[in-house]
This record gives C-alpha cells, sequence and structure tokens, in this order.
C-alpha cells in the first residue's frame, strides 16, 4: 500500500514538473502572441525613419521671360518608410541650397533656395528600391534689374522618380529625377507674372535608425 502511494505521488509530480513550463510558455505571450515582421526576416529591411544629403544639378525656365537659370544645389532630407513586403511607403521631406541664376538682356533671375514635401511609393528588391515620388514644393524666384531687386516666395508641385539601394542596414545611396513647379508670382520690376519650373538629377545618401 505504501509503494502503491509512492508511487502516485512520483507520478503527479513528474506531471506537475513537466506541465510547469508548458503552461508558462503558454503565459508568458498571453493572448498577443510574439511579435512578427510581414516580410522574411533574412531580406533588407527599407523600413523606418531616415536622414540624410544630397547634391544635384538643376536646369529650368521662367514664365514670360527668356531667362534660363540652372546651377548645382545640395541640402538634407529626412523621411519615414512603412514596409509591406516587397511594397514600400513614405513620406520625404528636403530643403536645398540652389545656384541656379541666369541673365537676359538686363535681367537676370535666380531661385536661391527651395524644398518639397512627398510622398513615395516603391518595390523593394531585397536591398534595391525602385519608387515614383510627387507632392508639393515650394521656393523663391528673385529678379534683378538695374539696381532694384524683387523677390517672391510661392509654392508649387513636383513629381518624380529614383532607386535607392542599400549598402548597409543603416546606410543608403540614391539617384532621383525630379521636375519642380514653382507657382507664378506678379512682379513689379518685370510688369508681369514670372514663375519658374525646372528639372534636377541629384544623388544621395540616407542613414536608416
Amino acid at each position: 500500500m505504501t509503494k502503491t502511494r509512492l508511487a502516485a505521488a512520483a507520478t503527479v509530480a513528474a506531471a506537475i514538473t513537466f506541465a510547469a513550463p508548458a503552461g508558462a510558455a503558454d503565459w508568458s505571450y498571453g493572448s498577443r502572441g510574439p511579435y512578427t515582421v510581414n516580410q522574411p526576416l533574412n531580406s533588407y529591411s527599407w523600413a523606418g525613419p531616415y536622414l540624410g544629403g544630397n547634391l544635384g544639378y538643376n536646369w529650368g525656365d521662367v514664365n514670360n521671360n527668356p531667362a534660363r537659370p540652372s546651377g548645382f544645389a545640395g541640402g538634407i532630407q529626412a523621411g519615414y518608410n512603412f514596409q509591406s513586403g516587397p511594397l514600400v511607403i513614405g513620406l520625404e521631406g528636403d530643403l536645398q541650397l540652389n545656384g541656379a541664376d541666369n541673365r537676359f538682356a538686363i535681367w537676370k533671375f535666380e531661385n536661391p533656395w527651395f524644398g518639397t514635401v512627398r510622398g513615395r511609393v516603391g518595390y523593394a528588391m531585397d536591398n534595391i528600391l525602385l519608387y515614383g515620388t510627387g507632392g508639393l514644393a515650394f521656393g523663391t524666384l528673385r529678379a534683378e534689374t538695374a539696381a532694384m531687386q524683387e523677390s517672391h516666395t510661392s509654392a508649387g508641385w513636383t513629381i518624380g522618380a529614383g532607386a535607392e539601394f542599400g549598402l548597409t542596414q543603416n546606410w543608403s545611396a540614391k539617384v532621383e529625377y525630379l521636375y519642380v513647379d514653382l507657382s507664378s508670382s506678379r512682379f513689379a520690376i518685370t510688369g508681369v507674372a514670372n514663375g519658374y519650373s525646372f528639372g534636377l538629377v541629384r544623388l544621395g545618401v540616407n542613414y536608416r535608425f
């Protein structure tokens, strides 16, 4: 009888011992379950915030004037990407200093700075991202003649495309083309409405956090 009781007690103890880890494993996640990502764990990730810089060249036309400003532009950009499988959707903003200017007859036009706020939609092939982009543009057009100078800051739109290449998990490089159209404003010193539209090709680097 004593041996039977001891055997029964040993059986219960063993059952409790083996059941406890399984119960603890079920308890640790509760109803939420472990965190997972919607892409292969060994693939390149484009998700999250990033900050970078760029340098490029732009060329364009002034409305109602033969001037064709062109020059180098450089600045900074920042953005955030969301990724689901190969689909990458994000938002990016940038600010640029611009050396584009041109003189025609007595008129000189220049675009000293501009910026954009754009959406981006892309398709990722591991560490290569092809994307289209478009949104709001804004900047200043400055006109000069003799001793007079006048500037107007206006908003407009931009559209473009690019390719970005992951160099490491944090660093990437990109090449991008944008078409930018800044709306016209009436200039007193020219007597007409002038605006600036231009194409921009630039190279850039990004660091993702």
